[in-house]
């Protein structure tokens, strides 16, 4: 299993992992962005911090499906 993560590494690392890496780093922009407004504005409403985080991160990875459907792997 650590050789498959440390050769998915190398590739990563070497720009042979994604057909195509901006791709990949735009989804995870827009999911950053969005799970850290959820993030800030449930904080504001003065939401109890352990509460805003779950709801935060709940969401983001309820999107990350959405946002990686048309990713591809070389």
């Amino acid at each position: 299993m650590f050789q498959i993560a440390w050769f998915s590494a190398k590739l990563f690392f070497k720009g042979k992992l994604f057909r195509d890496p901006v791709y990949f780093i735009k989804q995870i922009a827009i999911a950053t962005i969005i799970g850290s407004l959820v993030l800030v504005s449930l904080a504001l409403i003065k939401l109890p911090l352990l509460l805003a985080v779950a709801t935060s991160s709940l969401l983001t990875g309820i999107m990350m499906p959405f946002l990686f459907k048309d990713f591809k792997m070389q």
